[in-house]
């Protein structure tokens, strides 16, 4: 028993990173796509609502492509987190 719950320890650990890897990568993308450093947070959030937005009751994965798309709608609704907008 004791071991399971180690292992469950550990996976609740590596998820954790992950979940803050991933973090990192949104907002490097955001970044590359023009999002003013100061908003960043704003539109890491907007980001997070705009996929709901963008692909409405759609399940599924999300690869560059949708996440491109989910920058793109933000440019379009959101011009004020971006640079030279």
């Amino acid at each position: 028993m004791k071991r399971v719950l180690k292992e469950n320890e550990k996976l609740e650990i590596e998820i954790e990173e992950l979940a803050m890897q991933l973090a990192d990568m949104l907002g490097a993308a955001l970044h590359y796509a023009g999002v003013k450093d100061e908003k960043m947070k704003d539109a890491v959030d907007a980001y997070l609502e705009a996929i709901d937005e963008v692909f409405e009751d759609e399940e599924g994965e999300m690869g560059y492509e949708e996440i491109i798309k989910v920058i793109d709608h933000l440019k379009k609704t959101r011009p004020n987190l971006f640079k030279n907008q």
